[in-house]
């Protein structure tokens, strides 16, 4: 009918069903390597910068929590649980890459331990700089916790291919 109108085809479906597919495996492969490259570059001999921000605070989450729960917490080297958050990291990023589910569940383990203990803006007076900048950390953890929690919902939600079950034919005698 009209000469400028644009054809709708199966081919432009085709290539639309390309390009998003493309786009989900890119989006995919970003996430991966946010997670991946912030876990090997902050560990040095000691633990590197990562220990030395994370000792104070830790110390302090653990006075708290044992402040309110009246039990003794062990003492854990810093180095160790540097290294501890740094392998949850990198391996459920690698394995993340791959669509494993468990790679997905160690990066909420991860996100769920380190997010209340480095973003401690509640430690803090709203007017105060480190206020605004450790909340909107923590809530930039909050959305990454979120897309993760999307991604198992998704995963989960796909049916799993099963086989055809082929009937029998029957013979003919």
């Amino acid at each position: 009918m009209f000469a400028f109108a644009p054809s709708f085809g199966i081919g432009y479906l085709g290539r639309m069903l390309v390009f998003i597919f493309s786009f989900s495996i890119l989006s995919l492969e970003l996430f991966n390597a946010f997670f991946l490259y912030h876990s090997f570059s902050e560990f040095g001999l000691d633990g590197g910068s990562a220990a030395k921000a994370l000792a104070p605070k830790y110390d302090l989450f653990m006075n708290y929590v044992s402040l309110h729960l009246g039990v003794k917490v062990p003492e854990v080297d810093i180095k160790h649980i540097v290294t501890a958050t740094i392998a949850l990291r990198g391996l459920g990023g690698i394995l993340f890459i791959f669509s494993s589910s468990f790679g997905a569940y160690l990066l909420l383990l991860y996100l769920a331990l380190v997010t209340p203990i480095l973003f401690d803006f509640y430690n803090y007076d709203i007017e105060k700089r480190e206020f605004v900048q450790l909340f909107l950390k923590f809530t930039q953890n909050l959305a990454l916790f979120g897309a993760t929690l999307f991604f198992i919902g998704m995963k989960n939600s796909m049916p799993k291919k099963q086989p055809k079950n082929k009937t029998p034919k029957t013979k003919i005698t």
